[in-house]
């Protein structure tokens, strides 16, 4: 069979593997073929929407049908704007849509990117960049420090054995200990860049459950923790300590964010595990995905912060290192996945996102 005389499944089934949403459609603006992508956003079946009119799918129908009289007269290859696109049971969605002229004048492909979606790929790559900077950085500036801190640490060794007053004694000890709680800095700032990543199977909920219990040894009252696990989702290969550490991390800081709740007996702390499915992180687009949710009822990220929370030594607390949510994002991408954090008061999310098998 020819590709002329051959179905427009056949014809554009390599639709199917793209991320973004795309209709073919004919000149008078019937849908000829919609890929899978598509068919997940409308929330509607391909084949109710093969032969619907297309441009009804927007709130402006007329912007698409003037576009698709233009390319059907040859009045552009390519044409872009920005759209609103209707779905079943969803709120609109804005997307930005390519109209393209194809070898055959009867069918034009429309392309529609969900600016939504645009937008996350745009924070995932500065999420990735700001990684590697980190990354660099933490390197550097650990090994800039630990050098000359074993010297200082010597020195006021030395020198507290040439001193016979313990008043100055207290200052060489004061060096001293600053000199460990330094090294021990450096070292939590390396731990991550040194240690081999260990790889097995990794149950989730596992991994939920044993941070569960570690939280709830440090806050025994005043805060509980509800799990909401979907219990379907399957092992994985991962670094088990890696993942709990990452949970941890972010459990830690959320219940040192409600300690006010905790003193009122008010403050909740939740552990959420779904499938995503059909998700698109990191330019590439997966089947499936692990979604784990930590949230909590506290007063929200402070605004100031927002930005970057995921930097080294960026707290927001007094006496924070500020390096927790930076090791935890570490470990995360070492598993291909991300983190991402939307908060207000009264509601944080961070959310894992690591791709299954």
């Amino acid at each position: 069979m020819s590709q002329s005389t051959a179905s427009p499944a056949v014809r554009f089934q390599s639709f199917d593997l793209l991320a973004t949403l795309v209709a073919v459609v004919h000149s008078n603006g019937d849908v000829v073929f919609a890929n899978a992508a598509l068919e997940d956003a409308l929330g509607i079946s391909r084949r109710t929407i093969v032969g619907s009119q297309f441009p009804d799918s927007f709130t402006e129908p007329v912007h698409l049908k003037n576009a698709l009289v233009g390319a059907g007269s040859n009045e552009f290859a390519a044409l872009r704007y920005d759209a609103w696109l209707k779905r079943m049971a969803h709120d609109l969605l804005p997307v930005h849509v390519i109209v393209t002229q194809t070898d055959n004048p009867e069918e034009i492909v429309i392309e529609l990117l969900p600016l939504e979606q645009q937008a996350r790929q745009d924070r995932e790559e500065r999420l990735a960049e700001q990684a590697q900077s980190n990354k660099e950085l933490i390197r550097n500036l650990a090994h800039e420090i630990k050098n000359p801190l074993g010297g200082i640490r010597g020195a006021a060794q030395l020198l507290e054995m040439e001193m016979a007053s313990p008043e100055l004694i207290e200052y060489t000890q004061v060096i001293i200990h600053e000199a460990d709680r330094l090294q021990t800095l450096v070292d939590r700032l390396l731990a991550p860049h040194r240690r081999p990543h260990l790889v097995g199977d990794v149950n989730i909920h596992e991994v939920c459950e044993r941070v569960r219990l570690l939280i709830l040894a440090e806050f025994p009252k005043g805060l509980t923790v509800v799990r909401d696990y979907d219990t379907s989702i399957p092992e994985f290969r991962g670094d088990r300590e890696q993942l709990i550490q990452t949970v941890l991390n972010i459990a830690h800081n959320a219940c040192q964010a409600l300690a006010e709740q905790i003193v009122a007996g008010t403050a909740h702390l939740t552990f959420s595990t779904r499938i995503a499915r059909q998700i698109t992180f990191g330019k590439k687009r997966y089947r499936l995905a692990l979604e784990l949710h930590v949230i909590d009822n506290g007063p929200g990220v402070p605004d100031s912060i927002k930005d970057r929370i995921f930097y080294p030594l960026v707290s927001g607390r007094d006496g924070g290192s500020g390096l927790g949510l930076t090791l935890a994002q570490t470990f995360v991408q070492q598993h291909h996945g991300l983190i991402e954090c939307d908060s207000v008061p009264g509601h944080t999310d961070f959310k894992i996102l690591i791709p299954l098998p």
